[in-house]
C-alpha cells in the first residue's frame, strides 16, 4: 500500500472526517483531499510530520514508514 493510501486508512480507522483530521493536524484540507483522490501521490514530509507527531496518530508511525507494527512499543497498524 502506498503512503498516500495509508493516510486514508488511518483517517477511517480513527472515525474522522477529512475536515476533522485536517483541523487536528493543521494539514490543508485541499492537500488532504488531493492525497485521498490520488491526485498527489507524493506525501510532503511536512504533512507526514504533522501526522506522526500528533498524539492521536503517533501509534501508526512505524506502520506508515515501514509497514511494520510493534504493539509492545505502542506501534500498531489500523484494523
Amino acid at each position: 500500500m502506498e503512503l498516500f493510501e495509508k493516510l486514508k486508512v488511518i483517517r477511517l480507522a480513527e472515525g474522522l472526517t477529512q475536515a476533522q483530521l485536517c483541523a487536528a493536524t493543521g494539514i490543508n484540507l485541499s492537500t488532504w483531499k488531493s492525497y485521498e483522490l490520488q491526485r498527489r501521490k507524493e506525501v510532503s514530509s511536512l504533512e507526514l510530520l504533522k501526522i506522526t507527531g500528533h498524539p492521536q496518530f503517533k501509534k501508526y508511525t512505524l506502520w506508515l514508514m515501514c509497514d511494520e507494527a510493534a504493539p509492545e512499543c505502542g506501534q500498531v497498524s489500523p484494523p
